[in-house]
């Protein structure tokens, strides 16, 4: 994994309130960690991250992208100043499922600084 641990990810996840009594929260967690160790992932959200999340938890690729969805959507009604700040820009409505990891990823991944 990179330099993120799953102590961050959750941090992120619950700051943004999604909390562990949803099983987005586990799917979106394990899916960011997976981007973060291999960013090439989010190239290929549903051939590639979202069937290895499913296999994690026993589930279908379709059910791992409409919970990451709902996390997405609870993030977007709850902590909407904070996910804009994250994805750098105004979100005039919810971002999809691959659109929320793909702003956690870049929010979480360590920054160089020279």
């Amino acid at each position: 994994m990179s330099d993120v641990n799953a102590a961050a990810i959750y941090e992120t996840l619950y700051r943004l309130g999604i909390t562990a009594n949803y099983t987005g929260f586990f799917h979106a967690a394990y899916a960011v960690r997976l981007a973060l160790q291999q960013p090439e992932r989010m190239m290929l959200v549903t051939k590639w991250l979202y069937p290895e999340v499913a296999r994690r938890y026993n589930t279908s690729w379709r059910a791992v992208e409409r919970n990451i969805r709902a996390a997405a959507e609870m993030a977007w009604k709850n902590e909407r100043p904070l996910l804009e700040q994250m994805a750098h820009t105004d979100l005039p409505r919810r971002p999809s499922a691959s659109r929320f990891l793909a702003i956690l990823v870049a929010w979480l991944e360590p920054k160089d600084v020279a």
